[in-house]
């Protein structure tokens, strides 16, 4: 991933300024990712959704020029590739953005614009349903959602690398992959109810890990070797926290994300397997819950540094 680089000032208008109030969502709004497989004429690189449509697209796409249509999710974007000049119309506003690494561009759910984009584009996006950001809204202060603001190619590096580096984690393993969307689902809605809404919120600062108990439950269920539900909502409701408050417990319980925790474990496991019986790499993959052996190899070599084969070899 780039660096962020010294910005431009932000985005310049000549109509009022990107507070414009979006479209309501209607039942006929494309989700996200069909909007964006429909404007950009292409298929993502990767991409992870849920049932609600909810998920993680990285996209390389041509110049665009074109109108994005209503969608029924709010899009995040984390811009990196090289610098340029871009466009944004929505009726007589007219905006100018800079894209560079280390900006966001952020779509309202329901908000509809024309892009003037004419270089190719490296793009990270979340699809963020407007339910989930009430929720976090309520979660966090217990007031009313805020409005959302449109961004286009505005700094802020800390959403930027949080979601370029989310391309890179997905792992095609479905209990990971869901658990680090959900995850980062809770991140950046808060951030985004921080640095990109009407009325920024302030997020109270959690002290005190989960209980004893707590903890043990939230392992046990990680560990199980059933199809137990290991979503961040189960994990919260044993706790009896909301998912905000969970994941910041959990983390200051452990010292790392559930995800995180979930990740090393599933780890642990893989290097028992290797190292203790003859399952083959296939075997091992498949009982990890991984999609394929290519998969697991990738996700191995990325936290160890060798494939499974060459691990098992040394480690015998």
């Amino acid at each position: 991933m780039s660096n962020p680089t010294p910005h431009d000032a932000p985005e310049h208008s000549q109509a009022a300024p990107e507070a414009r109030q979006a479209e309501a969502p209607s039942a006929d709004h494309r989700h996200a990712d069909a909007e964006m497989a429909r404007v950009l004429g292409t298929t993502p690189f990767h991409m992870a959704l849920d049932a609600s449509g909810a998920g993680i697209a990285h996209w390389k796409h041509d110049p665009l020029h074109d109108v994005v249509e209503p969608m029924t999710h709010h899009v995040i974007m984390a811009y990196n590739g090289t610098v340029q000049h871009v466009e944004r119309r929505a009726g007589q506003s007219v905006v100018n953005g800079t894209f560079r690494p280390g900006v966001v561009i952020i779509i309202p759910e329901g908000s509809s614009s024309r892009w003037d984009i004419p270089k190719p584009v490296d793009v990270v996006q979340l699809y963020l349903p407007h339910a989930a950001l009430a929720r976090v809204a309520d979660e966090v202060d217990g007031g009313t959602t805020k409005e959302i603001l449109e961004r286009t190619g505005h700094p802020d590096a800390v959403t930027s690398r949080l979601l370029l580096s989310a391309a890179g984690i997905l792992e095609s393993n479905d209990a990971l992959d869901k658990l680090f969307r959900q995850q980062l689902t809770e991140l950046l809605a808060t951030r985004l109810l921080v640095a990109h809404a009407s009325a920024p919120v302030a997020v109270q600062q959690i002290r005190g890990g989960l209980t004893p108990k707590a903890l043990l439950r939230a392992i046990e269920r990680l560990r199980s070797d059933s199809d137990a539900d290991v979503s961040l909502s189960a994990l919260a409701s044993d706790a009896g926290l909301s998912r905000f408050h969970f994941c910041r417990a959990f983390k200051e319980s452990t010292g790392l994300s559930p995800h995180a925790w979930l990740r090393k474990y599933r780890l642990e496991q893989a290097m028992n397997m290797l190292h203790d019986t003859d399952a083959s790499i296939v075997s091992v993959a498949a009982e990890l819950g991984y999609a394929s052996q290519t998969a697991f190899a990738a996700a191995f070599r990325k936290l160890t540094g060798e494939t499974p084969s060459d691990w098992r070899r040394r480690a015998r």
